[in-house]
């Protein structure tokens, strides 16, 4: 794979097989250029990442969803840039608002109200009904405050809440975790946020390899 910077030139080789329109602008051709060298819309790291959730998962036969608020769909997204992921990730759940939380991944409004959108209650369920929805055997779910508007005294920009639900598990055996990334905007936050989710589907945060 080729990483490029701005202003860097591919060489003959790599362009080699893009066909380009007479009228093609300058502009049009160094972002079909540099498409076809990397093949990816997202961070690289990110992506790695992903990569090394879908192998992993894949060795064991396990298949995985995930339920987002915050991050939109941006882990979803990324597992999805892996060829051959369709044989690890079975779902991908989009709740950004509170009545889609209770109506796609039934969050009860009991949770929601007395707990809040952006907690480990709230992240529990929306785990738990990721992976009763889906049939995976492991779901992970985010929801946080990505900013810049929306933070608090006591859920800051930046708060993100993790929870991951596994087939057969002990529905009382809360497995969560609560971050506070530094607030260096909001692509910044919803980055760190997917890494981690991220790494919570890796075997080796389950214990097992």
């Amino acid at each position: 794979m080729t990483n490029l910077r701005l202003g860097q030139a591919l060489t003959t080789s790599q362009v080699k097989g893009i066909a380009f329109p007479r009228d093609a602008s300058k502009v049009e051709i160094i972002m079909a250029q540099v498409a076809h060298a990397r093949d990816t819309t997202l961070p690289d790291e990110l992506v790695d990442l992903a990569r090394a959730v879908i192998e992993a998962n894949k060795k064991l036969g396990r298949r995985i969803a995930v339920a987002e608020s915050c991050t939109g769909g941006l882990v979803s997204a990324a597992l999805t840039e892996i060829p051959g992921s369709s044989s690890v990730f079975e779902a991908g759940f989009v709740t950004y608002s509170n009545a889609q939380k209770m109506a796609l991944l039934g969050v009860s409004e009991d949770v929601l109200d007395t707990f809040g959108a952006v907690s480990i209650a709230t992240a529990w369920a929306m785990a738990q009904g990721a992976l009763k929805r889906s049939g995976a055997d492991v779901a992970v779910s985010i929801t946080g405050i990505a900013g810049p508007d929306g933070g608090s005294e006591m859920k800051p920009v930046g708060t993100v809440v993790f929870a991951r639900a596994e087939q057969d598990d002990d529905t009382e055996n809360v497995v969560a975790d609560l971050r506070r990334f530094e607030d260096r905007g909001r692509g910044a936050v919803r980055l760190q946020a997917a890494l981690c989710a991220l790494e919570l589907l890796l075997p080796e945060s389950l214990g097992e390899e």
